[in-house]
């Protein structure tokens, strides 16, 4: 649905994005990650058109963006909606003329737009507000009502750029649990803009990665976390902190073997002591993985790792 490659991207002579590669599926939540001048926001933007690209290739629908018409890149956007921080909804219109404004600039007649916004309004939970004004709503309204304006022409994509980042954690999860629903009922492909690890983590299955306008890793949420490189660790801003003596292990748990009991059978299977340093398990979408390091002497060392390849384990000496 949307394939980029070796995309360079530049404001006056200074590069921004460096030689992006990827390609989003019809129908998943892909994620755009980064921290603030990573070059994720403009990323977004030259895939609806709003930015051009200098260099390689961005196709949407199979369609080439930079090289649309103004006419056809009108009727190209009609196909994408998008959501952003601010809502920037319109604070002299009630929420039923904010969801029904697209609509009524293509032209729908008065029973489509009724129609089709009392059913947005179904979807958002907030067909009680559908005469309030955006004063009278909270962030977590306000958002909704955005996302039903973005959706009242049917989009086949929702490009949300750091739509949660103004809102706060509940809200944030009511927010990502509207998007999940979007997602799974309406088939609609959303990419999301975000800096926020804690919305990458409980929307997407996959994401980008983006530092400086260079991608630092993409793949699978659930792989990216659970096995993260020095880049990856570096971005994440972790720091192993370990004891000096021993040999310190880092065990990684995929999603099916996450919680099962497996260092109680190993201390039990070679009757030795061993010291848990660290560990966590956190919950990717639908799934739980983790990581546990632990420290033990170097002479149960070689015991200690061939236990951990017969139970076909996933491990690294920190």
């Amino acid at each position: 649905m949307i394939k980029i490659e070796n995309l360079d991207k530049y404001f006056a002579q200074e590069k921004i994005l460096h030689n992006i590669s990827l390609e989003i599926q019809k129908g998943e939540i892909f994620a755009m990650v980064g921290h603030s001048g990573a070059g994720k926001s403009t990323l977004l933007r030259c895939i609806n058109g709003l930015e051009t690209y200098q260099k390689g290739t961005l196709k949407v629908f199979g369609k080439e963006v930079k090289e649309l018409s103004p006419h056809a890149l009108r009727t190209f956007r009609k196909d994408i909606g998008m959501i952003f921080q601010h809502f920037s909804l319109m604070q002299r219109k009630s929420v039923f003329e904010n969801i029904a404004l697209p609509m009524k600039i293509w032209g729908y007649t008065k029973e489509q737009i009724e129609a089709k916004v009392q059913k947005l309004l179904e979807l958002i939970d907030l067909s009680n507000k559908k005469d309030s004004y955006p004063s009278e709503l909270s962030g977590g309204q306000k958002q909704r009502v955005a996302i039903a304006r973005a959706l009242g022409l049917e989009p086949k994509i929702l490009l949300s750029d750091e739509a949660t980042s103004a809102l706060d954690p509940n809200t944030t999860s009511s927010i990502l649990e509207l998007l999940k629903k979007i997602n799974k009922e309406l088939g609609i492909t959303i990419v999301l803009v975000t800096h926020e690890m804690d919305v990458v983590k409980a929307a997407a299955k996959r994401a980008l990665l983006l530092e400086q306008g260079h991608i630092i890793g993409i793949g699978e949420i659930e792989n990216l976390f659970l096995e993260p490189d020095e880049k990856m660790k570096h971005f994440l801003g972790e720091k192993e902190v370990v004891p000096k003596s021993g040999e310190n292990i880092k065990l990684y748990f995929p999603k099916e073997i996450a919680q099962n009991a497996i260092i109680t059978h190993m201390a039990r299977a070679l009757d030795i002591d061993f010291n848990i340093v660290w560990g966590k398990l956190e919950r990717i979408n639908e799934h739980v993985i983790g990581n546990l390091v632990i420290n033990i002497s170097s002479e149960d060392t070689k015991d200690v790792l061939e236990y951990l390849s017969k139970q076909h384990l996933r491990w690294e000496i920190l």
